[in-house]
């Protein structure tokens, strides 16, 4: 009997122990399931490469079998201002600064052109390789269209305090390559004239008050662009092409940009040539008699002219140059990228867009969003002081193997896209990663405000 009631007492309790069992085990299972999300080790759950990946970069859940439609039958990408990377305050300008020299004048009626309706066109030749400041304008002035589909890492903000920079939209390359000769009966030059009426207001603003200027954006990508106001303007972020013709303290890798050129040279589209298609082993196309820096042009000349597979020779963009280089630079499997009057050159770009190895020889260059992208993935470097050694730059190209190059041929063709400009701007284009390296710099930019603000709340005057 007393048997049998340990059985039944048994028998009664061992079904809310299941249920309980069961309970828990709903309970559990969509946390381990699920615990991959939180950042925890996933206990067997595996998900296909391609799902993880997709849920690396999106930090949630797997797309759904129904959301893998076609490109064509998805929504557009919308840009979403208050999600940018960076907000940006633009001062409003006069014409005179920006499109003004393009020749558009507005009438009187606004500030900036309709960019909707038509973009003022900027000029071609050697004009478009420090075209930066017309594109990063464009993009900001767009980033607030509410049907602009596409990245936006810049927005444009209306009020300066919520800003992260302050741009200031000067087309400070284009006043130096139109503006800089005096004309008579003048007796000062337009871009001159430009500049001081920039520091002017600057200097006047609450914005440029409130941080001392470290907080601006002055785009000077020519080398003598900006030449009369840099050194009064110098605590800003300045976007430049290299620091050759800058004092240290007036623009230096810490606080500054380094933008590429646009190329000129034709982009190699559906480039399938192989290290055996390409019949030239080292391309150069250029001035070859430089000052500065760019007197080792002379020097290679003369070590490599008779060299049966090397092209180098004087060329440029007049007449038929630009076409003859891009043909020159797609059959070609090295590019020399040598230091010119400064240390940096279009023709690292153009060989970039040509797929054509770039061979840098420029001891003091500064590249382009270097603190992201490994150079030497994709071009080699050589030191000037070995470069003018004797058979050794020649040497060296020669005993690049093919699997070599063709492993940074490869990568020439994945990473040419973050060196485009273009309206409207795509994702990791040159634009977006310009603002993205602006992006970078601005918690340095934070902390020198906070740091000069330490005594000025209540410091009074003795």
């Amino acid at each position: 009997m007393a048997n049998r009631n340990i059985q039944q007492y048994g028998h009664v309790c061992r079904k809310p122990f299941l249920f309980s069992l069961s309970f828990a085990i709903i309970l559990v299972l969509p946390y381990l399931f699920f615990w991959d999300y939180a950042g925890k080790p996933v206990v067997n759950h595996v998900l296909p490469k391609e799902k993880i990946f997709s849920v690396i970069e999106n930090r949630g859940f797997p797309a759904r079998d129904h959301d893998a439609e076609p490109s064509s039958l998805r929504e557009p990408e919308r840009c979403h201002p208050s999600k940018a990377l960076l907000k940006v305050f633009m001062y409003d300008l006069p014409p005179e600064f920006h499109f003004g020299l393009l020749g558009w004048d507005g009438d009187g009626k606004s500030v900036w052109p309709d960019i909707q309706t038509k973009i003022p066109k900027y000029p071609g030749g050697l004009n478009l390789q420090h075209s930066l400041e017309y594109w990063l304008t464009l993009d900001l002035l767009s980033s607030r269209f509410p049907n602009r589909s596409g990245p936006c890492s810049a927005a444009r903000v209306e009020d300066s305090r919520e800003a992260d920079v302050v741009f200031v939209p000067f087309f400070s390359s284009l006043s130096y390559n139109r503006h800089s000769k005096v004309k008579p009966p003048q007796t000062v030059s337009i871009n001159k004239l430009l500049q001081q009426k920039l520091v002017q207001f600057l200097t006047a603003q609450e914005e440029w008050k409130r941080s001392a200027g470290r907080d601006h954006l002055i785009m000077a990508h020519h080398p003598n662009s900006m030449l009369d106001a840099r050194s009064k303007l110098w605590p800003c972020m300045f976007v430049l092409a290299d620091f050759g013709r800058y004092a240290p303290h007036v623009a230096n890798v810490e606080k500054d940009v380094i933008a590429p050129y646009r190329h000129l040279i034709k982009t190699f589209v559906n480039d399938s040539s192989g290290f055996d298609e390409r019949p030239t082993l080292l391309y150069f196309q250029g001035a070859i008699y430089r000052k500065d820096g760019g007197s080792i042009r002379q020097e290679l000349f003369y070590l490599l002219r008779d060299e049966k597979d090397v092209h180098f020779s004087f060329g440029s963009v007049v007449a038929n140059g630009i076409n003859e280089a891009s043909r020159g630079m797609h059959s070609a499997k090295f590019c020399l990228n040598i230091a010119g009057d400064t240390p940096s050159s279009n023709r690292l770009f153009d060989a970039i867009a040509s797929h054509c190895v770039p061979v840098i020889i420029s001891d003091d260059i500064e590249l382009p969003y270097e603190d992201v992208l490994d150079y030497s993935e994709f071009c080699i470097f050589v030191r000037t002081s070995d470069a003018i050694r004797e058979g050794f730059l020649i040497k060296l190209i020669r005993g690049v193997s093919q699997e070599d190059w063709t492993r940074m041929w490869q990568r020439l063709k994945e990473v040419e896209g973050f060196f485009e400009f273009q309206y409207p701007s795509k994702k990791d284009d040159a634009v977006q990663m310009i603002w993205q390296a602006v992006a970078r710099k601005v918690p340095a930019i934070r902390l020198k405000v906070h740091r000069s603000r330490r005594f000025s709340q209540f410091n009074t005057q003795r």
